[in-house]
């Protein structure tokens, strides 16, 4: 059985949602929910430090990875993943 929920946006997103009416927003709103509480579910799994590291290591991730950017280094990387992830959200909706 499903549950309905309400969810308050701002007028100028629900403009833009309403341009691209080929899209199941439930649904984004649905997987975005699932893929949120997986995460929260896989840190909690993660207790101590020596554990996120190591959880880090097997997905290839180095100790040169985890060296922090010079600042307008550390925005170029945010604009590329923002990018990235709005292609992710584009290709899982219209695959519907």
């Amino acid at each position: 059985m499903s549950v309905n929920i309400t969810v308050r946006i701002p007028r100028r997103l629900a403009e833009e949602m309403k341009k691209h009416r080929e899209i199941n927003w439930s649904e984004v709103v649905r997987r975005s929910i699932e893929e949120y509480l997986r995460r929260l579910d896989e840190a909690r799994r993660l207790e101590t430090p020596g554990e996120l590291l190591e959880e880090l290591r097997r997905l290839g991730v180095g100790p040169e990875d985890l060296e922090p950017l010079p600042p307008g280094a550390e925005e170029e990387y945010y604009g590329r993943m923002v990018a990235e992830e709005w292609r992710r959200v584009r290709s899982t909706t219209q695959a519907q």
